[in-house]
């Protein structure tokens, strides 16, 4: 077995079998960060659709930061974990800043150290937008990048310097936009988490932990929470529920639903039953109560959460 990792036969495999996802046909930084942010939480299957819509109405961060954030709620619905959206509706605006006032003059900036700066933006997102736009030689650390090389290392549990190390050490300076892609497109697609392709592998000749892949990297332990809650479902005369817009904190933060707490007043209401909503650290059990009100709002002007469909959507069989 080979000791070092080929990074030419890595890269001419992602050549050829690469997917052909839409921002790969492009080297706008802005639509580039749009991807990133949107994967980050998001399948690359669903992530195509909401980004080709947040790159027709958002086509540069100044038309994003004309915006309300509720129109970027609005377009970001049902791809979850909302505060990437308000982040970034925050990042487009203190990019069109007058640099004198912190911004950047409507441009987004082009190295990692200044990406890093800006709302939402980690080490991961800001290595990749700078080498994927502007060939920035740095490295990119993702869980893509990590299992490739706790397998090709044989370890068990990598810590985030050990990954960092490897990831520069590894890296193909003259390209390394092509060369984070290719890292993480085979961590995505070849050396998966529980079905590895390890005979479909380019650099299978130098991974260490082939012949026992899933047990690297161990997998990480979840601690899941219950949340209970109830909810006060109210609909007007015309069948319109009633919507109220949700603070600046928590999970749903900013969008619009029925009332919930923790406890609610059930005098008058109608219990209609119990919706179940898993995250990936937290199960949310709401109890739905039904009534009336004496005026909705359209659901579909606002932005609202799938656990708040769910709600809605339970009223039908009711």
């Amino acid at each position: 077995m080979s000791t070092q990792l080929s990074q030419s036969t890595l890269l001419a495999w992602y050549a050829e079998a690469k997917r052909d996802l839409p921002w790969r046909h492009t080297s706008d930084g802005w639509k580039i960060l749009l991807s990133e942010i949107l994967l980050q939480q998001t399948q690359v299957s669903r992530g195509i659709g909401y980004w080709l819509k947040l790159v027709e109405r958002f086509p540069t961060p100044q038309s994003m930061a004309e915006a309300d954030v509720d129109e970027v709620l609005l377009l970001w619905q049902g791809a979850g974990y909302y505060s990437r959206a308000r982040r970034l509706h925050a990042l487009a605006r203190q990019v069109c800043l007058a640099s004198s006032e912190g911004g950047y003059d409507g441009v987004l900036p082009t190295t990692s150290a200044e990406l890093l700066q800006l709302p939402g933006v980690g080490p991961y997102t800001a290595a990749a937008v700078a080498s994927i736009a502007h060939g920035e030689s740095v490295a990119c650390v993702d869980g893509n990048i990590r299992r490739v090389m706790a397998r090709q290392m044989k370890s068990t549990n990598p810590s985030v310097k050990e990954v960092e190390h490897w990831a520069k050490k590894n890296l193909f300076k003259p390209d390394a936009g092509d060369w984070n892609q290719a890292v993480m497109e085979l961590g995505a697609t070849i050396c998966t988490p529980k079905r590895p392709k390890c005979v479909d592998c380019p650099i299978a000749p130098s991974c260490s932990g082939q012949h026992d892949a899933t047990s690297y990297p161990e997998p990480k332990r979840i601690k899941r929470k219950r949340l209970d809650l109830m909810c006060e479902l109210r609909y007007d005369s015309s069948g319109l529920p009633l919507l109220v817009q949700r603070g600046e904190d928590g999970i749903l933060a900013g969008l619009w639903g029925p009332k919930m707490a923790e406890n609610i007043d059930i005098k008058s209401l109608k219990f209609i039953g119990e919706v179940k909503h898993v995250l990936s650290h937290r199960d949310i059990f709401v109890q739905v109560w039904l009534g009336t009100c004496s005026q909705g709002r359209d659901p579909a002007t606002v932005a609202i959460s799938s656990l708040d469909r769910k709600i809605l959507e339970l009223r039908a069989g009711n």
